[in-house]
């Protein structure tokens, strides 16, 4: 690979990160709000390297790997090797480089979902008391909690608004509300599900608020409550510009 392609690469990858990050909301699809700035400051870092590589190559006197030179390493064979040039693997950098900035791939979504284990929710001991508010608004995260902790069954007969994305289950007659949630980034992506009965599933990926009271089954309050509602309204959302959160439903347009 030529210097001059290596600048290149550099400036491209470089423009991709800041197309994401700073210009767009697209990196929330692959990390966590928090780690916007590093994605900027990497970005940046990369086309400040790519613009000093191609002004250094432009200085008087600067050559090439195609130029003339006798600066060569020797094997014990006695041969002589240019050390100076790039890996063609360094090739692969364009392809990603040149997807950020006019194809950034999708946000994790029902696909990830249907292939990964519900993820754990924290043990509690101590449950406040529920706002009168009907319906209840909630979070994924708090509603599983509840199910299968809250021996006051604080949650029973109780009107719950949920808000996710669609991921279609093998089970006939219901289907799952989901929330991904990172840590980091994609890498570490874990999903939340509550299985929904009584209406009819949309498109997988939609995203969608679902009111419905708890699918009665099992002892609640205990790990043999199902995780599940009965749902009464089923409505389209736009998709939040961060959906890797467990957040508090927001209104349906």
């Amino acid at each position: 690979m030529k210097r001059p392609i290596q600048a290149i690469l550099l400036v491209l990858s470089g423009l991709g990160l800041l197309h994401i990050s700073l210009f767009t909301d697209l990196c929330l699809r692959y990390v966590k709000e928090g780690m916007r700035p590093m994605l900027i400051a990497s970005g940046a870092v990369l086309l400040i390297l790519g613009v000093a590589e191609a002004w250094n190559q432009r200085r008087p006197g600067r050559g090439d790997e195609d130029a003339p030179h006798h600066d060569h390493t020797h094997d014990d064979s006695g041969h002589g090797h240019d050390h100076s040039a790039v890996p063609r693997v360094a090739w692969l950098l364009l392809l990603p480089a040149l997807s950020l900035l006019f194809y950034a791939p999708p946000a994790l979504g029902a696909y990830t979902a249907a292939r990964q284990a519900p993820r754990a929710v924290p043990e509690q001991s101590h449950f406040d008391p529920l706002p009168s508010a009907s319906p209840l608004p909630m979070t994924l995260t708090d509603f599983t909690t509840r199910v299968q902790q809250d021996r006051k069954q604080a949650i029973k007969g109780r009107s719950i608004q949920m808000t996710g994305f669609v991921t279609p289950d093998k089970q006939s007659g219901s289907w799952y509300l989901t929330r991904i949630i990172l840590t980091c980034c994609a890498a570490d992506a874990q999903s939340i599900k509550i299985r929904i009965y009584g209406r009819p599933a949309l498109p997988p990926n939609t995203w969608v608020s679902v009111t419905g009271t708890w699918h009665p089954g099992g002892t609640l309050g205990t790990k043999s409550a199902p995780v599940a509602l009965d749902a009464r309204t089923v409505k389209k959302i736009t998709r939040p510009s961060n959906g890797y959160t467990d957040n508090l439903p927001f209104p349906a347009p």
